[in-house]
């Protein structure tokens, strides 16, 4: 088996192909084809889209750029951290990253830090720096973020949908068409990691030999 056949079967493996609608117009130039009324996505087209995201992250760490998950589903909620804890490394902030991630405004306030109060009821601070890129997980939850980020300019890297809105899809800057199963976002969140760590341990801003991610996002 070829590496590339090798990473089709992998994505297919996590169902990244099946579609949960048809598909609007906009999203068909990723589609294979449809099943019971079901997108087929096109696993060459994730893949080719994966690789572009994954080149802007490592681009984004060769300047040393911050990156803000933005996540609302909780099946997702683990996957999600420990990826922003490999990234962030010692910048990491539990409680900004558990809640922040769930409040709209977040973008658009990020110039006055201020306590804001979740869902959870727990207080948190709102971030003091414009993020250089935000990865949104559940685009159809989180559509207000894509707007606010492309208000400020702030590019976007997205898992979406067959059905996801015309409006929202063309403020998504690097768009991986698949669907958002745990298996795809780990994998998603492996790639994401692996390539942001990597480009930082090859400027020596990581000390590869204290990293165990390997270990804890292998795939």
């Amino acid at each position: 088996m070829t590496l590339h056949a090798a990473v089709i079967q992998k994505l297919l493996n996590t169902g990244s192909h099946l579609g949960r609608r048809a598909a609007e117009h906009h999203f068909k130039q990723y589609a294979y084809g449809t099943r019971n009324g079901m997108t087929i996505i096109d696993s060459d087209k994730t893949l080719i889209c994966l690789r572009s995201a994954a080149n802007f992250v490592a681009n984004l760490a060769h300047m040393r750029g911050n990156i803000f998950f933005v996540n609302t589903n909780p099946l997702f909620d683990e996957i999600v951290e420990l990826t922003s804890r490999r990234i962030q490394g010692d910048d990491y902030n539990h409680n900004r990253s558990m809640n922040l991630w769930k409040m709209g405004g977040f973008l658009t306030n990020s110039y006055s830090p201020k306590k804001f109060r979740s869902r959870h009821k727990k207080l948190c601070f709102g971030p003091t720096t414009m993020p250089d890129c935000v990865v949104v997980f559940d685009t159809e939850r989180k559509s207000s973020v894509i707007l606010e980020a492309a208000k400020l300019q702030i590019p976007v890297v997205a898992i979406v949908d067959p059905n996801v809105p015309l409006e929202f899809f063309e403020k998504i800057t690097y768009p991986v068409p698949a669907r958002d199963s745990v298996k795809f976002v780990y994998l998603f969140c492996n790639v994401i990691t692996k390539c942001f760590v990597a480009e930082q341990m090859k400027m020596g801003i990581k000390d590869g030999s204290k990293e165990d991610m390997i270990k804890d996002l292998a795939a």
